[in-house]
């Protein structure tokens, strides 16, 4: 349902269907249609009246919603040139430091993604991203070979709440050879973490060269 908001199959505004219905579409419990209206609702997707039913919400993009930019149209709508490199796709058991920044168990098996955005083939942001395979099981057989992750999970896993984090920090080893700055140089750094209700979906930190201006419109 979430996914059918994101994408507008259900414009905002729109009266979706009952409970029943969907009971019967998603062959599922009424119930359990019934705490995943709550859910959404809850998070200012839906608004929900007795008698008049459940409606996507006029605004929801405005009052409840962080639209996740995909890397690619932000560097084309700034003139660029795009390219992507994947630089490691595997299942792993997630540090703890991970497992507990989501909520996890300690030594979840987790799918660990890293990959580097380039801008008129500089890079423009090293990604870091751990997906919770339980919250998108698809995403474990996918190459990443003519899509980024954050592409991906932005056409395909909707989420309900979001926690970001911006922050200024030294670029380590690792971080400096990727990025091609010199060790220690600061760096401007992005940690997102994206929910569905009671689900976390992924966390990913991404690492952008000290000389990134965001910019942001409302």
């Amino acid at each position: 349902m979430a996914r059918r908001i994101a994408e507008r199959v259900w414009a905002p505004g729109a009266l979706i269907p009952g409970e029943e219905v969907l009971a019967v579409e998603f062959d599922c419990a009424r119930a359990t249609v019934n705490r995943a209206l709550q859910e959404l609702a809850r998070g200012g997707v839906l608004v929900r009246k007795r008698k008049a039913g459940t409606r996507v919400a006029l605004h929801p993009m405005r009052e409840a919603r962080f639209v996740i930019p995909i890397v690619r149209q932000e560097i084309e709508n700034k003139g660029g040139i795009y390219q992507f490199r994947l630089l490691s796709n595997q299942v792993e058991k997630a540090p703890q430091s991970i497992a507990e920044r989501l909520g996890l168990a300690k030594g979840k098996a987790m799918l660990h993604v890293r990959s580097l955005h380039l801008s008129n083939s500089k890079p423009y942001q090293y990604e870091d991203r751990w997906v919770n395979l339980d919250a998108v099981p698809s995403i474990r057989h996918e190459t990443f070979e003519t899509i980024s992750p954050n592409e991906w999970l932005v056409t395909h896993s909707p989420f309900s709440q979001a926690e970001i984090v911006f922050h200024a920090a030294l670029a380590d080893p690792e971080e400096a050879a990727i990025l091609d700055v010199r060790e220690r140089d600061s760096v401007f750094i992005i940690e997102r973490l994206t929910y569905l209700p009671q689900k976390p979906i992924t966390y990913v930190r991404m690492i952008h060269p000290g000389s990134h201006r965001m910019v942001t419109q409302l």
